[in-house]
């Protein structure tokens, strides 16, 4: 088992470590709050390591900013409309932790928020599990969750694992910030961005999906072919408009439950090229478009709005109040297995 290294204290002092994994050319550092990636260095087009997520030197900025960098979510991944599903007959209330109405990542101490437990870890891969007790913001059951990263040459595979003894909801995911230039390098508007799907969810103005599956044919939604993340990010589209930028869900390609490409990004400045797959039915695009306010990132980057990316794979959000959409129940003697993977290229 690799050495970690102290990352921190938690008020009530409980330790915070951080774990270097290395394969390759590729090295990522993640620490045990909120399981969360601080670092990915990858190699650009001459060969020189890049660090291509947003994360910080320490403790306390992961633990006050409030915007998940890097961090593990759940046990609802996204947004829940009204801070409350039914179940099986019974309605669950959760906390409003989003404008005071809506439900997010979780609630107001959700997984990204928790310090997880090592279980396993070695070279290229490190295991982290941590328990949900029943009636933990407010979910139901009592969940246990695996969550492993892999490191390999090519790049980070994330595999996930929940069991629960009820019923319940479950979405699991990671919030890295991509910033492919280099996570101090500045906004990502002239990086690529192409997204392998023909349709998305719209929202309403605080970002709950109305339940519509629109086409992405004709509109600023349209990222078939690679694009620049800021060619139509200001375009008068009431989406858009209403929420700052891209912060939406689209369906990608493909049958949910098999490893598929679902996204591709780039930087020209770098070479470096990221491929992104998933066995999940929906991935969230958000272009970072609250980051003003964060504190400095890694080195005294003064990291601000769209300096990073994010690609979510995911269940659609608020998809427990949406029974059209694909089912995130969890049901109790199952297993929610899901991968995602993030591959490197540089040319």
């Amino acid at each position: 088992m690799p050495s970690p290294i102290p990352f921190g204290l938690m008020p009530d002092g409980t330790p915070v470590e951080l774990y270097t994994l290395s394969a390759g050319a590729l090295s990522c550092g993640v620490i045990t709050f909120g399981g969360s990636l601080q670092s990915l260095r990858v190699p650009d087009r001459a060969g020189k390591p890049v660090d291509v997520l947003l994360g910080f030197d320490s403790l306390e900025p992961y633990r006050t900013h409030g915007k998940s960098l890097g961090a593990l979510v759940g046990r609802y991944a996204n947004r829940i409309g009204g801070a409350e599903f039914t179940l099986n007959g019974t309605t669950y209330p959760l906390a409003a932790n989003d404008n005071g109405v809506n439900h997010l990542h979780g609630g107001r101490v959700g997984f990204n928020q928790r310090v997880w437990t090592v279980e396993d870890a070695g070279a290229d891969r490190l295991a982290l599990s941590l328990f949900s007790p029943d009636g933990e913001e407010g979910y139901p059951g009592n969940l246990t969750v695996r969550v492993t990263y892999v490191l390999t040459e090519e790049g980070l595979a994330i595999e996930y694992r929940a069991e629960c003894d009820r019923d319940t909801v479950c979405s699991l995911t990671n919030h890295a910030y991509f910033n492919l230039s280099g996570h101090g390098s500045g906004p990502v508007l002239d990086q690529t961005i192409q997204l392998l799907a023909d349709r998305y969810t719209p929202t309403d103005p605080l970002s709950i999906p109305t339940g519509e599956i629109a086409p992405v044919e004709g509109t600023p939604m349209d990222l078939r072919q690679p694009i620049p993340i800021g060619a139509r990010i200001g375009e008068d589209f009431p989406q858009l408009r209403q929420a700052g930028g891209y912060d939406h869900n689209w369906i990608p390609h493909g049958d949910p439950g098999t490893l598929r490409p679902i996204a591709r990004a780039a930087s020209a400045a770098t070479g470096i090229s990221m491929e992104v797959l998933s066995t999940l039915p929906g991935v969230q695009f958000y272009t970072g478009n609250y980051l003003d306010g964060c504190p400095a990132g890694k080195g005294g980057a003064p990291y601000a709005n769209r300096w990073g990316f994010c690609l979510e794979t995911q269940f659609y959000p608020d998809t427990p109040n949406h029974p059209d959409f694909p089912s995130c129940v969890l049901h109790a003697g199952d297993t929610f297995a899901h991968r995602a993977v993030f591959r490197f290229s540089a040319g």
